[in-house]
């Protein structure tokens, strides 16, 4: 059974494929390698003994995507990580992430739309509940405004695959909503690969433990939580990867009620940034160097999920810790440092 992973070497998109190789699956991986690395493939044959098939192709080239899709009619599953993700640089370059998440996205349902069944899972964001009002969030919890461009082409990524769903009876798509993944590969072959300055917690952390960064700077001491930092659902990304597995199988043997679904992945437990760091501390040993400083624009308080729709529907859990993690995570910092 052939699964097309777009973006599948960048860090949660190699984490699946080797999570679906596992489990038997036949891989293709497409990806650009806009934000990623080749060396990505190298680790997955480490960890699997299989090496799964790779197009590098930009997925914004509609006539090669159409060309993929004629090369590889056997195709039951698509999982479309494909995208471009920091907040920040969202902000600064607007049109060029709408360009980017949003046409390569409708050119690939576009194909899918030509199939007799069409299995389809997008990779979404729990950004698009923005600040919720309650904790935990629900899936129908309301969606809020977005905080920025990037957050906008998932709430728009998540109308279309609707809005395809409605007058195709063939696609049958599932939205996942992931809070914070986090952690490597217990192998340490994959992990996380961020491309300069880290937008991401986690990756600043060891960066900066290793001697990469000077310091690490906590983005506000004042929010209205137990000690003053920003609460959020960190989500090992194994159990991430799995989850991915179990959602491609609840399509393919027809489980779904509904021939659109969204899920929110998360453990359901809310870190601040002080309990990471301190549980980073624990694990490896090393005395972080960080200061508190003013918020940050655009943070919101509070995000962790309610988990119970995805455990029930797609008999899925969280399995690994908040320690399991970030010892993993300073693991893979170490063998970088090593290369």
């Amino acid at each position: 059974m052939k699964i097309l992973v777009t973006g599948g070497l960048g860090f949660i998109g190699s984490h699946t494929v080797v999570e679906l190789q596992k489990e038997g699956y036949q891989v293709v991986i497409i990806d650009n390698l806009s934000n990623s690395s080749i060396e990505v493939l190298d680790g997955i044959v480490a960890i699997t003994g299989i090496k799964p098939i790779f197009e590098q192709l930009d997925l914004k080239d509609k006539l090669k995507v159409q060309a993929f899709f004629k090369a590889h009619q056997d195709i039951e599953g698509v999982i479309h990580f494909a995208a471009s993700k920091a907040v920040g640089e969202s902000v600064k370059k607007p049109l060029m992430y709408y360009e980017n998440n949003i046409n390569t996205l409708v050119y690939v349902l576009q194909e899918l739309e030509k199939l007799k069944v069409a299995n389809f899972i997008f990779s979404s964001s729990c950004t698009v509940y923005g600040q919720a009002e309650k904790m935990p969030i629900t899936e129908s919890s309301p969606i809020q405004v977005a905080e920025s461009p990037y957050g906008n082409t998932k709430q728009i990524g998540e109308e279309i695959i609707q809005d395809a769903c409605k007058v195709n009876s063939n696609i049958q798509a599932i939205s996942l909503r992931y809070f914070n993944p986090i952690g490597a590969h217990e192998s340490i072959h994959i992990g996380e690969l961020p491309k300069g300055v880290p937008q991401n917690l986690i990756p600043y952390i060891t960066q900066t433990a290793i001697g990469l960064r000077e310091e690490l700077s906590v983005f506000g001491s004042d929010y209205p939580t137990p000690d003053g930092t920003c609460i959020r659902d960190y989500i090992h990304v194994v159990d991430l990867a799995k989850a991915h597995v179990a959602a491609v199988k609840q399509l393919i043997e027809k489980k779904n009620e509904t021939n659109y679904q969204t899920f929110n992945l998360g453990t359901g437990i809310g870190s601040s940034v002080l309990e990471v760091i301190k549980s980073f501390e624990r694990v490896s040993g090393q005395k972080l160097n960080y200061k508190m400083v003013d918020r940050r624009e655009g943070d919101i308080t509070s995000a962790y999920a309610d988990t119970k729709k995805a455990n029930a529907t797609l008999g899925w859990k969280t399995e690994l810790s908040l320690d399991d993690a970030m010892l993993s995570a300073w693991k893979w910092q170490q063998s970088l440092k090593a290369d």
